[in-house]
């Protein structure tokens, strides 16, 4: 073919590369299928929304490195007639067995974990006789799941995400052998996840939706040298990143900056865009529903506990955790439904009329700052109060959803004719709202610096004294054995009236400051947090792992072989690049990185340790467990230590717990060398199992 062509003639034919491809010509790879499904249903989205940029040329992308690097036997590559044909077509037998043999470790089930499920049934990733794939989630299926979450279906709402992602992941391959938890990978689960479970695993492949979760999962990694790859996605954006023991530096060698948070006194006063208003309204409502009757419920379960715990504290914040709990049982505490319609009436006179009164008249539309400028100046816009009209359906939704929720907290029942508007105004007409009196010595923080609303009295102790006596006696006058009923906030639930209170809570205010309102379902995906994700960045993001995989797996590859891959498709933008290598300290002829952990295996003693670094032109002055001493120079009675186990002293002299499932402990040693200089040397396991 390539004498016959005039233009496109080439010098010389790349043999190897000629028969991988015509070894894997009919091939369908999984993860090429999910990288190229996802970069082609988004330019369906594209055709028929008109949102982002299309693709122009052609796209054109391959993963040479991910073949194998030594030439396969003919042989290895003959069609076996099972489903993984292709695969072996492409890589070889030997490599499908090594990945039906793998044990994996998925972290997290939601729209990354299905997607990694079905390209590994569909790889035959731990499908063998001896491999294991163990998926964790604490998480449960909510409905807002279910658009890009796609194993999981409307009758699975309220199940376990873990369970019901590996029982459709079966169905897809019924030959994968998959256990689901339902742990959060933590500190705290660490006797789930123990040593002889990460020490199997083979590979880690993270599909979680935070950075804490990721830091962790990646020091483990670190810890038991296990190659992890991470990925995530935000919308059309997704990038994914290889963390290989020895080869890469791992996930957190480098850090994103925090994202940037508004400060509290523009959330609190001076909003100046709907999602401040939207932000306050959330901090509301938690405060109002679920942290007040929480906080009320704990007094209740143990009242000299609680007492005695805020007159310990003393502080501004236990005075303002009383001052609320005396207030929803005694100053504010409802009834009946009636009184639950005056609490939400006399709360929007508090929060859209009384307030903006207030902060107009300590800063009134002339003020001006110490440096002479006028305070409400841009971005600042200076408020106006709202006045309640029974003739404005969103002021009589705010008070309806306001006391449906009040009452619920209380456990009084709701009556039919609340949903009625002419009944619903009737009783809200019927509440006297006192007339509104500005105060003159009102502190109104306008410190963007500051991180806390509240402002602390003179004496603390003695408010919250007599707050404490206040209780008391409210208590006295409460039913026996009462309680309030907290509620979480569940953006989901169209029936709840949550999401009713918290767009009523923001338009109000985004009305008080004139700023644009919005509906309930862009207040939902605000409030609610939600990051939005998209089927086809995940499906992308997930294609470009399991390429990866392979080479993972195949256990030969360099680190020039891996590939980080950073793609936006609303761009569209692809960017792919090596793996940045870990840092490497010298001592003599000894090199290591962050991945080494020195292991002393058969339970030694202190001279063995000492003299096994003196072995390395290592001298050790100082070492511990956690932070105590088991062992410094300068001490002569620690000579008396030296014939002692490592792990008699970590449990004399440290106190230290060591479980059954626990074969080893870590000890920090400070070295220095021959001429007296200070080596930083790898954290040192010691074996005593």
């Amino acid at each position: 073919m390539n004498e016959e062509l005039k233009d496109g003639k080439i010098d010389e034919i790349d043999e190897k590369i000629v028969r991988s491809f015509a070894f894997g010509s009919r091939a369908v790879l999984n993860p090429m299928a999910a990288m190229f499904g996802g970069i082609v249903g988004q330019e369906v989205v594209k055709a028929c929304s008109g949102k982002f940029h299309p693709l122009l040329q052609f796209f054109y992308f391959d993963s040479l490195e991910s073949l194998p690097i030594e030439p396969l036997d003919p042989n290895d590559l003959k069609p076996l007639n099972t489903r993984y044909d292709a695969q072996i077509s492409v890589f070889g037998a030997k490599l499908q067995k090594k990945l039906e043999e793998a044990k994996v470790f998925v972290v997290g089930s939601g729209a990354l974990g299905c997607e990694f499920l079905k390209n590994l049934a569909l790889m035959g990733v731990s499908c063998g006789p001896s491999g294991k794939l163990t998926i964790t989630d604490d998480d449960v299926i909510e409905k807002s799941n279910l658009s890009r979450q796609f194993l999981f279906r409307d009758w699975n709402i309220g199940q376990a995400k873990s369970t019901v992602a590996a029982t459709a992941a079966t169905l897809i391959n019924p030959n994968l052998k998959i256990e689901a938890l339902q742990n959060r990978a933590s500190p705290d689960t660490e006797n789930v996840f123990d040593d002889t479970f990460w020490e199997n695993l083979s590979v880690v492949v993270n599909a979680l939706d935070n950075v804490t979760a990721r830091l962790y999962i990646d020091q483990r990694c670190l810890y038991f040298q296990k190659p992890l790859l991470e990925s995530g996605t935000l919308g059309a954006k997704c990038n994914t990143q290889m963390v290989i023991p020895h080869l890469t530096e791992n996930y957190g060698a480098s850090r994103d900056p925090p994202e940037k948070q508004a400060p509290m006194c523009t959330v609190h006063s001076f909003p100046h865009n709907i999602d401040h208003c939207l932000t306050w309204a959330r901090s509301e409502f938690e405060g109002l529903l679920e942290k007040t009757p929480a906080e009320a419920n704990a007094y209740l379960s143990n009242p000299s506990e609680y007492t005695s715990g805020m007159e310990k504290a003393g502080d501004a914040q236990a005075r303002d955790n009383l001052e609320r709990v005396l207030e929803c049982l005694e100053k504010e505490r409802c009834e009946s439904f009636v009184d639950c319609i005056t609490w939400a009436r006399l709360k929007f006179e508090d929060y859209f009329a009384n307030r903006v009164k207030q902060l107009t008249f300590t800063f009134p539309e002339d003020a001006v700052n110490s440096s002479g400028s006028p305070f409400w100046s841009a971005p600042k816009r200076f408020p106006r109060p709202l006045e309640f009209s029974v003739e404005d359906q969103s002021h009589l939704n705010f008070v309806m959803a306001g006391s449906i929720l009040r009452a619920e907290s209380y456990g009084i029942p709701i009556p039919d004719w609340v949903k009625s508007n002419t009944k619903c105004a009737e009783a809200v007409s019927k509440v006297i709202v006192p007339d509104f009196e500005p105060k003159k010595d009102v502190k109104i923080v306008t410190d963007e610096k500051a991180t806390s609303m509240s402002t602390a009295s003179i004496d603390d102790s003695a408010v919250i004294n007599d707050l404490i006596k206040k209780l008391k006696a409210c208590h006295k006058k409460l039913p026996e054995g009462f309680r309030m009923n907290p509620i979480q906030f569940e953006k989901d639930d169209d029936t709840n009236y949550h999401m009713d209170l918290i767009a009523g809570l923001a338009n109000m205010r985004a009305r008080n400051y004139s700023i644009p309102e919005v509906d309930k379902l862009k207040a939902k995906f605000i409030a609610g947090r939600i990051i939005p994700a998209i089927a086809t960045a995940t499906a992308m993001a997930t294609g470009f792992v399991c390429l990866e995989l392979y080479k993972v797996l195949s256990g030969n590859h360099k680190v020039e072989s891996y590939r980080n891959t950073f793609a936006n498709l609303a761009l569209p933008l692809f960017s792919m690049a090596e793996p940045v290598p870990p840092k490497v300290i010298k001592h003599q002829d000894l090199t290591w990185t962050v991945w080494d952990r020195w292991i002393l295996r058969d339970n030694p003693t202190l001279r063995e340790l000492l003299q096994w670094l003196k072995n390395k032109g290592l001298n050790a002055y100082s070492i511990s467990y956690g932070s105590c001493l088991l062992f410094n120079s300068m001490f002569p009675r620690h000579k008396d230590r030296m014939d002692k186990k490592m792990v008699n002293l970590a449990k004399e002299v440290a106190k230290a717990d060591l479980p059954s499932y626990r074969r080893h402990f870590d000890v920090v040693v400070a070295c220095e060398d021959d001429e007296d200089n200070d080596v930083d040397i790898p954290q040192i396991s010691i074996y005593f199992r």
